[in-house]
């Protein structure tokens, strides 16, 4: 029976280290007090490795989580949201057409997903990308001869969030920088930065409702600049962009050879008397990723299932685009199969009488909203197109009570009990934002409410005191 002996150095002492019978029994162990440099086995020196061991325990978050941060959040649990007890609160601040009960969606669409439950066919793993039969019927509800689509041509998610997550970031790498409309939405930048992406706001102009500054959109690109993002219709403005206006747009991404981001969630909410076409049916070069999804038009958010419309007939995008959103959509596996499974007869069925009411309500509170905020001393609403959301500008030299657009909306609480969202949450301040999917009754109260508030803290300057003397 052969016996090796293991001898190790430590700074010019040997110690015992290992007796192996035949190699493989463990006869004793010596731990020396010195760090292990070298391993002799029969009278040959080898490096050994050295084990480290913490010595207390100290767990920290990623950098990914140490960046992420959303600045809606970030400004709202701030504030200090006293309601005034005397007065209901009306809350004009969430984005879910569902808060307030009043927007159901269509029975159809509640018919089709007790269909797929009952059918047993969608309770297990659907692949990565959704089923095909699903991605087909997104594919042929969007397809137009200007811009054609196959299944092969989409990617199902958990929700809109979800596609633009994957679109960014398939397309950018950290120190690249992308270029987001300001106002703008607050997930954009929360997602980019975590991944260590510099977001470049381009501004949009409220004397225009809210179109592209494109001069200031074009000077921001440079040779880091990985995609466009192109939010119509807007979150948190209401505007729609026009085919020309898109058109512009293009040239511009065009010139630079820059790919674009299609926030469209809100596509085809659009108010009767406008038109927007999607960014995609318009271009003839720029490869587009469209993410849309169920959560707004069918009045869904909460069944959290988006996609991702890849445009790219110059075929610049290629195979690995395409393949790095496959591989991305397998970190997670997408969207509810149980949707997916519906989703289908959601497309097809879905009369058009649900959308036209939809939309036909939302414009009705857009103008109500509108029209008595116009004659609020101070105030400069901006009247939507599309969506469901209203900007109102805050005359801040005439409400020398508050600092800002925040300390406006968190008093607006305290005294009426109405909450508006400060549009510093879109990094635009002196501005806020109205979700005008509440009951027409709350609507107007809410309005009446914002008058009153509005006419307490009002002071005129004093050139214009001194025109009201004359």
């Amino acid at each position: 029976m052969e016996t090796k002996s293991y001898v190790v150095k430590m700074n010019r002492t040997e110690v015992l280290a290992k007796n192996m019978v035949n190699g493989n029994s463990l006869k004793d162990k010596t731990v020396s007090r010195i760090g292990v440099h070298h391993v002799q086995v029969n009278g040959t020196l080898y490096p050994a490795k050295t084990k480290s061991r913490r010595q207390r325990w100290e767990v920290k978050p990623s950098h990914m989580a140490q960046n992420t941060l959303n600045p809606i959040r970030a400004i709202v649990d701030g504030m200090k949201l006293t309601p005034n007890p005397d007065k209901p609160m009306i809350a004009l601040s969430i984005g879910d057409p569902t808060v307030f009960g009043n927007l159901p969606t269509d029975e159809t669409v509640l018919q089709a997903m007790k269909d797929a439950i009952d059918s047993h066919k969608f309770n297990g793993y659907a692949p990565s990308v959704g089923y095909l039969q699903s991605r087909q019927a997104v594919a042929n509800f969007y397809s137009c001869p200007e811009a054609p689509l196959g299944p092969e041509d989409v990617i199902l998610t958990s929700g809109c969030s979800q596609a633009i997550d994957l679109a960014i970031s398939v397309l950018c790498n950290p120190g690249d920088n992308i270029l987001v409309p300001c106002p703008g939405f607050s997930l954009y930048k929360t997602l980019a930065v975590s991944m260590g992406i510099q977001v470049k706001l381009y501004n949009l102009l409220p004397e225009k409702s809210w179109e592209v500054d494109l001069q200031h959109l074009e000077s921001l690109i440079d040779e880091k600049t990985s995609c466009i993002i192109v939010t119509n219709p807007s979150n948190p403005c209401g505007s729609v962009f026009t085919k020309e206006h898109l058109q512009k747009i293009l040239k511009v991404a065009s010139r630079h050879c820059v790919p674009i981001l299609a926030d469209e969630i809100y596509c085809d909410m659009v108010f009767p008397g406008c038109s927007s076409p999607s960014v995609a049916s318009l271009s003839s070069d720029v490869p587009i990723l469209a993410c849309g999804g169920l959560a707004k038009r069918w009045l869904v958010p909460g069944w959290r299932l988006g996609w991702i419309m890849i445009h790219d007939r110059n075929d610049i995008f290629g195979s690995e685009i395409r393949q790095g959103l496959v591989k991305l959509s397998q970190r997670i596996l997408g969207a509810c199969t149980i949707v997916q499974g519906a989703l289908e007869s959601i497309l097809n069925n879905t009369p058009q009488s649900f959308y036209s009411r939809t939309i036909s309500f939302l414009k009705s509170n857009s103008e109500i909203c509108f029209n008595k905020l116009s004659t609020v001393p101070g105030l400069n609403p901006i009247m939507p197109s599309g969506a469901m959301y209203l900007m109102v500008g805050i005359d801040m030299e005439h409400f020398p009570d508050f600092k800002n657009d925040v300390d406006f909306t968190e008093r607006l609480v305290t005294e009426q009990s109405v909450f508006c969202l400060p549009a510093s949450a879109f990094e635009y301040p002196n501005y806020f934002r109205i979700v005008v999917t509440v009951p027409e009754k709350q609507m107007v109260e809410a309005c009446d409410r914002i008058r009153e508030f509005c006419l307490t803290h009002y002071r005129p300057r004093s050139r214009d005191s001194n025109d009201l003397d004359q």
